[in-house]
């Protein structure tokens, strides 16, 4: 298994995980959202894993200088999003990724590595934990149009 940044040739295996991660939102919409962070590399970070020369997960790493829940510094490492194919899940893969993100985000300056997970995500809140994040809250979000 390798690591490696984003680069150009990756971009559309990254937008097809991208896609099977995030199934709710189109293809242009997160083809946009990564151009977008790619104009920014100061404030995100995206690796790909390769085993054999072919994309099998990747990880999204930005920094947040807002309050972000259960952490007490500033600025932080948030992990936007990481994805592993399913016959490339339970090999260290997820693990390698965040491993890269957290040299990353040292070097950037923070003390802490944050992320988050939808409450009924049991197999998320798993893969956290075991890669070494602990939960601190759970949250429940409202919203009132006016």
């Amino acid at each position: 298994m390798k690591i490696v940044s984003i680069t150009p040739l990756l971009f559309d295996a990254w937008v097809k995980m991208r896609c099977a991660l995030w199934p709710d939102y189109s293809e242009t919409d997160l083809r946009g959202g990564a151009g977008a962070m790619l104009l920014d590399t100061a404030k995100h970070d995206v690796r790909i894993a390769l085993m054999d020369g072919k994309p099998v997960g990747f990880c999204e790493t930005s920094l947040r200088s807002d309050y972000v829940n259960g952490c007490e510094t500033s600025p932080v490492a948030f992990l936007e999003g990481i994805y592993v194919d399913a016959d490339a899940r339970r090999t260290g893969v997820a693990r390698a990724l965040t491993a890269e993100a957290q040299i990353w985000a040292r070097k950037a300056g923070c003390k802490e590595f944050a992320s988050d997970a939808l409450l009924d995500n049991t197999a998320s809140h798993q893969m956290h934990k075991a890669l070494g994040f602990s939960e601190t809250e759970r949250v429940v979000y409202f919203r009132k149009k006016i």
